[in-house]
């Protein structure tokens, strides 16, 4: 007769169910916003604003801080100001930068250089005309960025595969979007703080 399986090891063997998903936004970049601009314009913005860091002076929100802590995996994107921030939360701990989970593009709409808007502005435009017309200038298009998110929502549903808390520091857009396929997969949205800099939103198994 084989002996009882020990404390332990009946410890050990336990499945522990599949942690939290946590999406956050990246902080306040550095790059002004107060200016207006063409389309042509806006779309140089864009670039140095993908090249950029945070602005200075910030201080993470109390939630974000504790969220970090209790999080066994911390994934930034590649983008500096993504970096910064899982920097600012993180404790000192290391962690991996993927571009899995840059941005969406937004290309500008091809309207005339007498259109002058801000940046918050060209942004909504921008990302409407990438959505609904599919206007993305050879750069990556909805149908290719939504099969990124996919992906990356799978990613992550495997970082926390055997009960480990996730958190993603990443963008607003296309944190959406993996949210959105996180959701489609069986997954429940427990908080959400809605689309400013450094919020969150949560995952758990439904």
């Amino acid at each position: 007769m084989a002996d009882a399986p020990t404390a332990d090891q009946t410890a050990s063997s336990v499945v522990r169910p599949p942690g939290a998903i946590v999406l956050a936004r990246h902080g306040e970049p550095a790059l002004s916003r107060k200016v207006r601009f063409d389309a042509r314009t806006y779309g140089d913005w864009w670039a140095r604003y993908e090249e950029g860091g945070l602005l200075a002076g910030q201080t993470p929100p109390d939630c974000l801080l504790e969220i970090a802590a209790r999080s066994e995996v911390i994934v930034a994107s590649t983008r500096l100001r993504s970096i910064e921030t899982a920097q600012a939360v993180a404790g000192g701990r290391d962690f991996p930068r993927d571009p899995l989970f840059i941005e969406a593009p937004l290309p500008p709409p091809p309207w005339p250089s007498w259109i002058k808007l801000s940046p918050k502005k060209w942004g909504f435009f921008a990302r409407f005309w990438w959505w609904f017309f599919d206007h993305h200038m050879g750069q990556e298009s909805r149908k290719q960025a939504e099969a990124r998110a996919e992906a990356a929502a799978d990613a992550l549903i495997a970082l926390s595969q055997d009960g480990r808390d996730v958190l993603l520091v990443a963008h607003g857009f296309f944190n959406v979007m993996i949210g959105n396929a996180l959701q489609a997969r069986g997954m429940k949205k427990t908080l959400d703080q809605g689309f400013q800099y450094w919020c969150v939103k949560r995952f758990e198994r439904a």
